[in-house]
């Protein structure tokens, strides 16, 4: 017999450093008019293009990004470095993935009434890792104190949503009776802040929710999953290339290509549709339409993709109550950005009211859970 499978808890971590696009543009126009100067020659001989400048609307009318919250400002806004200043710790001392995975874990459980001993398993699920191993989950398992066992998964965007579906087919089918999501993004050493198009995305953060068996349920606040929906589709519009097969080539491991890029109109044009659909048919399994959604907690991209997909669904925009945005204060947070809007916007719903936590990002890959308020 399946059990009943509950959202039982969220937690969220958001870094103390900020950075608005007037500051991270006027850095990035700073280093344009620096290599545009050290490259005159190569420039106006038409064997080089020249840096463009950019703006604070531009950046806020292609994306609704008006800020972002980030692990370490120190080096970001330095033309002569244009990355974040990251400490490397000890082999012996936690990491700092760990660390904002530990903090957010804390709140999760906290909201879930859960202690550590009521912990079966960790999931640490995210679009990077800072290593490929020790698991970061591991270690989170080992700082937490909690038995069972621990694992690493990346499916970019998708990662929070696609963790969440693996903790719901333990607890339903009853191999774990409470497992610990963690999403704790940090990724800001993987953004080419010298890129026009991309250099704004992204932010910093950590999420966290508790899933377990409806008997085991003390909180207050919590949502019964209804069922999980999952779609990938290879795509190579959105890639990351890093990695240690860098060590074995003869590229530049820092190169352009290494780090986050994407054809940002075709992505557009191609995942709009597609996550359209996804929600149309995970709400159909429940004889259900998207009107019978109290809230949407949508993938925190682009504002422009979230309203072209709530007009598909509702023939109309969204408001923000029906659909809350995170994404002008946090930018994208790969796959942790739906469940900043369920952690900030879920406690004003009643018994009965339906909502959907869906994602959709890199792979492609799309993935949902619809949820009901107990």
């Amino acid at each position: 017999m399946m059990q009943q499978v509950v959202l039982s808890g969220s937690g969220l971590w958001t870094p103390p450093h900020s950075i608005s696009n007037e500051e991270l543009i006027g850095s990035y126009n700073e280093y344009a008019d620096y290599f545009n100067q050290e490259n005159k020659a190569e420039i106006e001989a038409g064997t080089l293009e020249a840096m463009p400048h950019s703006s604070a609307p531009f950046v806020e009318k292609a994306s609704g990004i008006k800020s972002r919250y980030i692990y370490s400002k120190e080096g970001v806004l330095d033309i002569h470095r244009m990355r974040p200043l990251l400490p490397e710790r000890a082999d012996d001392e936690l990491s700092l993935q760990a660390e904002i995975a530990v903090k957010a874990a804390k709140k999760a459980l906290a909201a879930a009434n859960k202690q550590a001993s009521d912990i079966d398993a960790v999931i640490v699920s995210c679009a990077y890792t800072q290593r490929s191993y020790p698991a970061i989950a591991i270690e989170v398992q080992e700082e937490l104190g909690i038995k069972g066992f621990g694992f690493d998964m990346l499916v970019a965007c998708s990662a929070a949503t696609f963790g969440m579906h693996r903790a719901y087919e333990m607890v339903a089918a009853g191999t774990a009776k409470a497992v610990l999501v963690i999403n704790p993004e940090l990724v800001s050493p993987q953004i080419n802040y010298k890129d026009r198009d991309s250099h704004f995305i992204f932010g910093d953060v950590a999420t966290a929710t508790v899933l377990e068996t409806a008997e085991t349920v003390t909180s207050d606040n919590a949502y019964n999953i209804l069922s999980t929906k999952a779609l990938t589709k290879f795509s190579n519009t959105i890639r990351s290339n890093f990695g240690y097969m860098s060590h074995a080539t003869d590229a530049d491991p820092y190169g352009p290509d290494k780090l986050f890029h994407q054809e940002g109109r075709k992505v557009f044009k191609e995942v709009c549709p597609l996550a359209a659909q996804h929600i149309t048919e995970h709400l159909a399994k429940h004889e259900l339409v998207p009107e019978n959604l109290r809230r949407w907690w949508l993938h925190q991209a682009n504002i422009n993709m979230n309203t072209l997909i709530s007009k598909r669904l509702l023939g109309r925009e969204a408001n923000l109550d029906e659909a809350p945005v995170v994404l002008d204060r946090y930018a994208n947070t790969a796959s942790a950005g739906s469940v900043i809007a369920f952690n900030l916007y879920n406690e004003d719903l009643v018994a009965g009211d339906y909502g959907i936590l869906c994602s959709f990002g890199a792979g492609y890959s799309i993935g949902s859970l619809l949820l009901q308020k107990r």
